[in-house]
């Protein structure tokens, strides 16, 4: 079954086993660019390896995390730093929207249509049993899916820059996304995930 909620439904969204909250336009345009340009240049953005069937491989997209405590996934361990003020700025206007505490981020720079993020599910034991994720994009949209485990649902967003997306509920647990690679040509993404490391 597959559904498209862009133009249909915006606000939160009750989805079997989970919730999502969608505003394709919560940072204007213009405050939106002047961020990805702040964004680009003030992270620290590395490429970072991770384990994947046994090997080493180096993950397709730039990372740089933010927070009170290290993030583990994947073999990989990210070390904090402290978050900038445009990052607490924008922490506080996503925890007013998803009524969630935030305590990190975990920034991603997709470079291209072929930096992407596979199928996955944020379900590591230090997010919690039922995190909220905070999702904001910045520069090119991208297209972003998430499937249901048993039934094979999927639900599609195309992300645009100042968009929010929040996955709340048991979303982790029942549902997995990706942003797939695209062989159209794509500029440069900046995605925020805010959430909270117990």
């Amino acid at each position: 079954m597959y559904q498209n909620y862009l133009f249909e439904q915006t606000g939160w969204i009750s989805l079997p086993d989970g919730a999502l909250y969608w505003q394709p336009r919560f940072i204007e345009e213009h405050e939106a660019s002047a961020l990805f340009d702040v964004l680009s240049q003030k992270l620290p953005w590395q490429q970072l390896p991770i384990k994947m069937y046994g090997r080493e491989v180096l993950q397709p997209r730039l990372q740089a995390w933010f927070g009170d405590c290290s993030y583990t996934y994947s073999g990989l361990i990210l070390s904090p730093a402290s978050l900038p003020p445009f990052l607490e700025q924008l922490k506080s206007r996503c925890e007013q929207v998803s009524g969630t505490v935030f305590n990190s981020v975990l920034a991603n720079l997709y470079r291209n249509g072929q930096d992407y993020m596979g199928w996955h599910q944020d379900n590591e034991p230090e997010l919690g049993p039922t995190p909220s994720i905070a999702s904001l994009t910045f520069g090119e949209s991208r297209r972003f899916v998430l499937k249901h485990i048993h039934t094979g649902e999927k639900r599609e967003f195309e992300l645009g820059s100042g968009s929010l997306l929040i996955m709340a509920g048991k979303t982790q647990s029942y549902w997995q996304h990706t942003l797939p690679k695209t062989a159209k040509m794509k500029g440069p993404r900046i995605n925020l995930t805010f959430r909270n490391i117990i």
